[in-house]
């Protein structure tokens, strides 16, 4: 026992001596020669000084004056570094600390409001008082103040309501009629050339969501083929740009100013709110929409277009009471009218935001990287079509021209053999919208399987970026004779195209 008692201590202060022998060396040590240095600048200046004449003295305390400038100079750049970077990050931090500050004061503005109108209806309750009964030219005095552009939409269709009188060249027409019409409009009085699949894509999308995002590169007409949309419908569209600030739906939607007693009305309001009194086709750009996360200023029409029940379609405008909103904003709502499409552009580079699954599985997706070739075509004139004689055209697709039992039973192995493979699932949405545009792509004058294939490229293969590709390559070659195997040999030429292209990432 005494050997290893003493073998403990031993090897406890040899642990602990050479832990004070290391922050010796690491500390003191680059010190130890400080003193022996000067002691030799000491004895060089000994040795040369007493030869130094008048001249070389005065050459000494010059050197001497700038070797001191130069230590000052550098212990002062220092200085200034330090300082710049602690006030740099200060006024950061505090910078952040007054957007913060700002917005929970917002928020607290809102609810204050809230909470003052509940108050001044309760009042007006004790005494009796109904609110919505009170003086009409109050009413839209108040109104005419603070919503002055959606106040002025009331009067002009109150006066004029909107009416369409379809010249009998317009009446009868087809899908398929439309969108071989559009192709000469297009080409003949605006220069712009589309081949009749894209086109036949973009009407079949139009009957299938009220929500559509054209990506490809610059100079493809991504925001060019909505416009010419608005032109053939004779009914203009409302182009949105999207900023990049945008984090919530005020910046698009607008808010109410406490100071100013007035509704900040955007474009936008403006678009959504005059379509309800139209009828007939209405389409707003969201231009570069992902400039900004697209979940943030959108996320309540996302949400909205998913129900079921049109008439639910509602979405908040304002807290200001009843009497001082315009006619068609009911308890701070605003319904959102079918005969409006939201159509958004969108580039894929450094300066946007990747679009995530929940935006893509909401919209139908075109993707534009072709120029489109030019052709020689008739002056063709745009058509005047209500909105619910185009809906009847898209009821009656579903009708006439509904997906195969044969191609949807194919369709359905695709799904099982992506979700086993690549675990990917299709779910319930996008069964759905495969139904519809399938119908709607025929009716339009397309192929059954064309109309499979996009939506196969746009929903289910869109997603497979998420993956490790470079490490997928066989999975992606039997995808390839998959689809070759339940729906013939190029077939999906779309699918098979994208396939190819993930197949030189994983090379």
């Amino acid at each position: 026992m005494t050997a290893f008692f003493s073998y403990i201590r031993e090897l406890f202060e040899a642990i602990f001596r050479n832990i004070w022998q290391f922050i010796v060396t690491l500390f003191a040590r680059p010190w130890i020669g400080a003193a022996s240095d000067f002691q030799e600048y000491s004895l060089i200046f000994e040795t040369y000084n007493p030869q130094f004449r008048v001249g070389g003295w005065i050459f000494f305390v010059i050197f001497i004056l700038i070797v001191i400038a130069f230590l000052a100079g550098v212990g002062y750049g220092v200085y200034y570094l330090v300082r710049k970077f602690v006030v740099y990050h200060h006024h950061t931090v505090t910078k952040e600390r007054l957007i913060e500050e700002n917005q929970r004061l917002n928020k607290e503005l809102l609810f204050a409001i809230q909470e003052k109108n509940e108050i001044l209806k309760l009042k007006a309750e004790t005494f009796g008082v109904d609110l919505a009964e009170g003086d009409q030219d109050t009413a839209n005095r108040k109104a005419q103040e603070a919503f002055p552009r959606l106040t002025e939409i009331d009067t002009l269709y109150q006066e004029t309501p909107h009416e369409i009188n379809i010249p009998a060249s317009d009446v009868g027409l087809s899908l398929d009629q439309l969108v071989k019409r559009y192709q000469r409009f297009a080409a003949s009085q605006l220069g712009l050339y589309y081949d009749i699949q894209t086109i036949r894509t973009m009407f079949a999308a139009l009957g299938t969501s009220k929500f559509i995002i054209l990506e490809g590169v610059s100079g493809t007409g991504k925001t060019s083929f909505p416009y010419s949309l608005g032109k053939f419908f004779k009914r203009d569209v409302t182009v949105c740009s999207v900023q990049p600030s945008w984090r919530e739906r005020t910046e698009m939607m607008g808010y109410f100013n406490e100071f100013t007693k007035k509704f900040n009305e955007t474009e936008f309001l403006c678009a959504i709110y005059e379509s309800t009194y139209r009828k007939d086709v209405n389409i707003v750009i969201l231009d570069e929409m992902n400039l900004a996360r697209i979940e943030y200023y959108f996320a309540d029409f996302l949400s909205i277009m998913e129900m079921p029940v049109v008439e639910e379609w509602r979405v908040e405008v304002t807290r200001t009471p009843d009497n001082m909103n315009p006619k068609r904003i009911e308890e701070g709502k605003l319904l959102i009218n079918q005969n409006l499409w939201f159509i958004g552009t969108a580039n894929n580079d450094d300066s946007t935001f990747k679009i995530t699954d929940k935006v893509y599985d909401r919209a139908i997706t075109l993707t534009l990287n072709d120029k489109g070739e030019q052709f020689d075509a008739e002056y063709t004139e745009g058509v005047f079509i209500p909105y619910d004689n185009l809906a009847l055209l898209y009821q009656q697709a579903q009708t006439n021209y509904p997906i195969s039992k044969t191609t949807l039973a194919k369709f359905e192995k695709l799904d099982e053999y992506v979700a086993t493979q690549f675990r990917i699932g299709f779910g319930n949405r996008i069964m759905k919208q495969l139904k519809i545009f399938v119908a709607n792509y025929v009716a339009c004058g397309g192929k059954e399987l064309e109309a499979v294939d996009f939506i196969f490229a746009s929903k289910i293969l869109k997603k497979f970026t998420a993956l490790n590709l470079p490490f997928m390559r066989d999975e992606l070659n039997a995808l390839h004779s998959e689809l070759d195997k339940l729906f013939g040999k190029g077939v999906f030429a779309q699918s098979q195209r994208l396939i190819k292209d993930y197949l030189k990432v994983s090379g």
